[in-house]
């Protein structure tokens, strides 16, 4: 969850997703690791698209929007203001989640959902699911005691009590040091779980101490559950996101960050040591992303209106071994606070402002290119020095990159076998001789990506 206003920016952050096959071990289980992250779509539509588009297009993981009952409201934020723990949002009721678990599932996709822990609402009315609140008061759940004794807003993130104990944005901050706190959210997890999730996203997981997520985590009937927080790096604060890696993967936010500044006005040929050379977190424990929710509103990163430059940012990030990827998926916007189109119903991508970025060709086609090339090192690194650069990994796959203002022709070295393989960005043909080179030719702001596996278009 990111800082933001009650009124306007209301709501709580996303970021990128990794799960854990056993305690603080990164990256989601398995060998595909891409997580498809459907922005506020519903679940009857994201179990289509788990069909049609993520299982065949090799998508790992799929994360939906907050399941539990929430204010009533169009704007995206309501669901990010929790006022119980039954499945009774807009996205849909129990059934529909179900049905949308198994679906992901027998498409080979698994799931994830973002999880409101740290607070519950603000105000007082009717849930969405018919829950009658007032602030610090949901019945059969919670009571003024559960919450903490500071009732003021956060305005110092260099105080760690004022962080961890006061309010975000005015939200009723859950105290989760205490044991019947921490048995409720557990409970609320646990339920997730029967229902066959795979993993969690925790929101706003820096306004939480670490050691109470800890002790939750150890009361899950899966503890080593996928396990992904939300703790947004700020230099000199008091809670910095690597207090959080022994729970599991931690959203690396500066990766997103800097992506936008190298893309918009540095070189690309700086991005040669990208990842743990630029101090940030082990790439084991660290969830990456272009843009969530929050940050393409923010204009913190790139977003889907930055066009040719954040579909390489994402083909970019699908190529490098570093972190777990998530890709964002969400709808146009003009107002920040706008809902979802169609209250979360998607009858097509590309149509009534549904962006589908998981399913733009450039970037679905670089899933399998990910999932091609896991466990290999980067090789055979070239730039020209400027926004032009190219690399293999290992003898399974090679990328180049084009962010230059013009064409691009040249010859380049890999360490792939000789063959035929299809360049995945536009379906056409690359030979690679015998001494592991081919020559191209790559338009302004366009990528060429092969792979093992790959030989015809």
């Amino acid at each position: 969850m990111a800082r933001r206003t009650l009124s306007g920016a209301l709501a709580l952050s996303a970021a990128a997703l990794v799960m854990t096959p056993s305690l603080a071990q990164a990256s989601p289980p398995g060998t595909k690791d891409v997580t498809a992250v459907l922005f506020e779509w519903n679940f009857a539509s994201v179990a289509k698209e788990c069909t049609t588009t993520l299982g065949p297009a090799g998508y790992g993981y799929v994360q939906v929007s907050p399941p539990a009952e929430h204010i009533q409201g169009a704007q995206w934020w309501t669901s990010y203001q929790p006022v119980s723990y039954k499945i009774a949002g807009r996205l849909g009721d129990r059934t529909a989640f179900q049905n949308m678990v198994n679906t992901c599932h027998a498409a080979g996709v698994k799931v994830v959902v973002d999880t409101v822990i740290n607070h519950m609402s603000a105000g007082s009315g009717t849930g969405t699911g018919g829950s009658s609140y007032t602030k610090y008061n949901y019945p059969g759940l919670y009571s003024s005691y559960d919450f903490d004794d500071c009732t003021s807003q956060i305005t110092n993130y260099g105080d760690r009590w004022n962080v961890q104990r006061c309010e975000l944005v005015g939200l009723a901050d859950l105290d989760t040091g205490e044991d019947y706190v921490r048995r409720t959210i557990a409970g609320y997890l646990n339920d997730l779980l029967s229902l066959g999730v795979d993993g969690f996203r925790i929101d706003a997981a820096k306004h939480i101490d670490t050691a109470d997520l800890a002790n939750i985590k150890s009361r899950l009937t899966k503890p080593n559950a996928y396990w992904k927080q939300e703790a947004i790096h700020g230099s000199g604060e008091a809670v910095q996101p690597s207090e959080y890696t022994g729970n599991g993967d931690v959203q690396e936010f500066r990766y997103a960050y800097d992506l936008k500044r190298v893309f918009n006005n540095e070189n690309l040929a700086y991005l040669k040591n990208y990842g743990e050379g630029w101090g940030y977190m082990n790439s084991s424990v660290s969830g990456v992303f272009v843009d969530n929710h929050d940050t393409e509103r923010n204009g913190s990163t790139l977003s889907y209106k930055d066009g040719a430059t954040y579909t390489l940012a994402n083909v970019f990030m699908l190529a490098w071994p570093y972190g777990a990827p998530d890709v964002n998926s969400g709808y146009e916007f003009s107002d920040t606070d706008a809902g979802p189109p169609a209250g979360g119903s998607v009858s097509a991508c590309w149509q009534n402002g549904w962006k589908c970025q998981h399913a733009w060709p450039e970037i679905q086609r670089m899933v399998a290119f990910r999932n091609a090339t896991r466990g290999e090192s980067v090789t055979n690194w070239w730039d020209n020095g400027g926004d032009a650069i190219a690399f293999g990994r290992g003898s399974k796959g090679y990328v180049a990159i084009n962010h230059e203002s013009g064409s691009l022709s040249r010859t380049y070295q890999t360490s792939l076998p000789a063959g035929t393989y299809c360049n995945v960005q536009n379906n056409t043909t690359v030979t690679v001789g015998s001494s592991g080179q081919f020559t191209a030719t790559l338009g302004a702001n366009t990528a060429l990506a092969i792979h093992a596996g790959k030989s015809s278009c």
